[in-house]
């Protein structure tokens, strides 16, 4: 399997049905979602910039929480689906590979980037765009599938980075990069970010008894995602 992905947007066409999944399901709504909305916290008033943002789950709740949201997919039905979902928002057709030239210079305040690092395959130039648009007070928060998870899922060396293919439970086939951790720390130390914070959630008490079984294989093993808080690192400005 060649090691790279193209431009090619894989949920193309599953985007109806990944909203449907995504919208309440367990890893999604009670799993990352709220770990990625606690990394960026208070964010009225604030300019957002959401990155893949897949059918705008996250924007939606972004907008409610009082900020401005602009947002991008390289799928185009993604881009519907969330400018159906959250009308105030604003959201565009744009590839990860492709510079962010329609966004200027220190431009946003926070720059969220969920589940997405993995189908990247230039990840430090994308991360160099992120840094460029966010203010020198701002953060980046993005999540990943957990490197651990993955490599239990795989298996092989956990150190080599390399694209894979899975097929999920909806029967989808994706391909995507594994990486170890150390790999995505230096990848955004090359953007000029520092990381604040590094988070491996685990699913609240309150939500057990919406899916037991996962729940209880989250709150034990890392099989899921993490989060991290990123700034741009003001010794390097």
């Amino acid at each position: 399997m060649a090691d790279s992905l193209g431009a090619t947007p894989q949920y193309e066409s599953i985007a109806d049905e990944f909203l449907s999944h995504a919208r309440d399901g367990f890893y999604n709504a009670h799993y990352d979602r709220p770990a990625c909305l606690r990394l960026l916290a208070q964010v009225r008033g604030l300019d957002v910039l959401d990155a893949a943002c897949g059918p705008g789950l996250y924007a939606e709740e972004l907008v409610v929480r009082g900020a401005r949201v602009i947002g991008f997919d390289s799928s185009p039905r993604m881009v519907d689906l969330s400018r159906q979902r959250v009308p105030a928002g604003d959201f565009r057709v744009h590839d990860l590979t492709e510079p962010l030239g329609w966004l200027p210079d220190e431009s946003m305040d926070r720059v969220l980037f969920a589940l997405a690092l993995e189908y990247v395959d230039d990840r430090v130039a994308m991360l160099r765009e992120f840094h460029r648009v966010l203010r020198p007070d701002g953060a980046l928060v993005l999540s990943r599938l957990h490197p651990t998870g993955d490599w239990l899922r795989h298996g092989g060396g956990y150190f080599d980075v390399r694209v894979v293919e899975e097929t999920y439970s909806g029967g989808w086939k994706l391909r995507y990069w594994m990486a170890p951790l150390e790999r995505t720390c230096e990848e955004l130390h090359q953007a000029g970010f520092l990381i604040e914070r590094l988070v491996e959630p685990v699913p609240e008490p309150a939500v057990q008894a919406l899916d037991p079984e996962d729940y209880q294989l989250l709150r034990r093993e890392p099989r899921g995602f993490l989060a991290i808080k990123a700034i741009p690192d003001p010794r390097r400005r």
